[in-house]
């Protein structure tokens, strides 16, 4: 928990509560097991006192109450080092995943409102598969401690089942087979009371997705029965976050329903365990995306030749939903190609928000070139760069007067330099592209300034040459022997004597 001042962090200070799961036997033992060595009893009783602060058997909010029941439930006095010991007991709950704050500012209000969101506690597999947990528990009561605990959470496999090499079968008989749904009508209705009901927050945990708007019904209504693959997609149904996926590479490559069933329906789209494995699904969507602009552009070049597209201007019906907001600070100047088409604004709304597709087509007034397209197909495919930052580096190379010098080898090694300097987001690539352009400014500068200093030395040197001599000037500079104001060292009042003594005696030979 991030708290500058402590002022801001009360027992006067509102909260809530907000869970979604109910503890069982076996989260009640990795607390008091796993988590309570690594973390400390007093954070343990902390994360119970909020998990009850909601009815047992019900998930979603509590009511708003002032931070002083906590402070009272925990035996906590009203003072500053009470408050910090609960921030330090909440920083060590949101550490190991448990716990996550918010605050909350409202309008009309100058205090603000804390947010405690309870996680549930790992299960014991996917704990011992978390190494920085498990070496944290490791360092809190030793090795020998850890694999007896991980034992202890395990039944054994029976030794007749175990390394006999049984052959298995799957006999389950999946949903589809047994109940028949009426998907041709679609209850709006109740889609909408169920979304509305439920406790979920994930829509706006996560920024949502650009989406071609594809519902799941359309999707299951064209999906073939007898598919392997039709036990996932039905999953699809109560998974979001997968859903909202592959909305998005419909959109991102312009991809209708019976495309998106297609995909879904071919070998390695899914996992074993039914995940979808978005790569290959991208990998296979740009596959489908540049055999459509192969045969799109075969029927315009037709097309045109029966004059059918003459004066038929490209309408661009497919609006990008507004996501993410670009602060003024990381504008970025409209690209001469673009101008009067959209102001700065719309501009870096479209790079912030925007699949490289979309936005490398809005540089070329037809199609884009193969190798260009297939240039930044392997920049998203294999390098990995985020939307933002290809859009970024499409308007630094394309986009920018140095336009001419666009090649392979300068686009990879853009590129390139952006993977080691780790240019991950927006406004680390705007920062980057700033960076750049400084750097080409300098060269200039100092090119100017080195033909300038070479073009009035050469003349210099050639003028002395012819009429140095008769003039009778030197080239080589004057260094003075003596400086002016050197004084002498001191002399001691031995030697003084000694050169007394030296001087009478001279007088006497005289």
């Amino acid at each position: 928990m991030r708290i500058n001042n402590i002022l801001q962090y009360t027992e006067h200070h509102r909260y809530y509560i907000f869970r979604d799961f109910s503890l069982s036997s076996l989260d009640y033992k990795m607390l008091s097991l796993i988590y309570q060595p690594m973390i400390g009893a007093f954070a343990v009783a902390f994360y119970q006192q909020l998990y009850h602060g909601i009815a047992e058997g019900c998930s979603g909010y509590s009511s708003l109450e002032p931070q002083r029941k906590l402070f009272l439930g925990l035996g906590l006095e009203m003072n500053e080092k009470s408050r910090k010991h609960l921030i330090e007991q909440a920083s060590k709950l949101e550490a190991v995943g448990l716990l996550q704050t918010s605050r909350l500012g409202l309008p009309d209000n100058a205090d603000v409102i804390y947010e405690y969101e309870l996680s549930q506690p790992l299960s014991p597999a996917e704990f011992f598969r978390n190494m920085h947990l498990t070496m944290l528990l490791r360092d809190k009561v030793g090795k020998y401690a850890v694999i007896s605990l991980r034992e202890s959470f395990g039944a054994v496999e029976p030794d007749e089942l175990a390394g006999a090499g049984l052959n298995k079968e799957n006999i389950s008989v999946p949903f589809y087979e047994l109940f028949k749904l009426n998907m041709q009508s679609v209850d709006e209705e109740l889609e909408q009371a169920l979304t509305e009901v439920a406790p979920s927050r994930q829509a706006a945990a996560r920024p949502a997705l650009s989406t071609a708007g594809i519902p799941y019904g359309e999707i299951i209504l064209r999906f073939p029965r007898n598919s392997a693959n039709r036990r996932f997609v039905e999953r699809l149904r109560g998974d979001e976050e997968q859903l909202a996926q592959v909305n998005y590479v419909a959109y991102k490559y312009s991809l209708t329903v019976a495309d998106i069933c297609r995909l879904l329906d071919e070998d390695g789209i899914f996992g074993d365990s039914g995940a979808l494995n978005v790569d290959e699904l991208q990998l296979r969507a740009n596959q489908f995306y540049r055999q459509d602009k192969k045969r799109e552009g075969d029927r315009q070049r037709t097309m045109a030749k029966t004059q059918v597209m003459a004066n038929e201007a490209p309408a661009e019906s497919d609006e990008l939903t507004e996501e993410y907001e670009v602060k003024e600070q990381h504008y970025l100047q409209v690209p001469n190609q673009l101008l009067g088409r959209c102001d700065i604004q719309q501009y870096n709304m479209l790079m912030r928000n925007e699949p490289h597709t979309r936005f490398l087509q809005r540089f070329f007034p037809g199609a884009v070139p193969d190798w260009i397209e297939r240039v930044f197909e392997r920049i998203d495919l294999n390098y990995k760069l985020a939307a933002p930052v290809i859009n970024v580096l499409i308007h630094y190379v394309i986009g920018t007067n140095d336009a001419q010098r666009v090649t392979k080898t300068f686009l990879d090694a853009v590129a390139s330099n952006m993977l080691v300097k780790q240019i991950d987001s927006f406004e680390k690539a705007v920062h980057y592209v700033r960076e750049q352009a400084q750097v080409e400014q300098d060269k200039e500068r100092r090119k100017e300034a080195a033909s300038g200093y070479s073009g009035s030395g050469g003349s210099a040197y050639g003028g002395n040459k012819g009429t140095g001599r008769s003039r009778g000037t030197s080239r080589k500079p004057s260094i003075p022997i003596v400086q002016d104001g050197q004084s002498g060292s001191a002399v001691s009042a031995d030697e003084l004597e000694e050169l007394r003594k030296l001087a009478r005696k001279l007088d006497g030979n005289k």
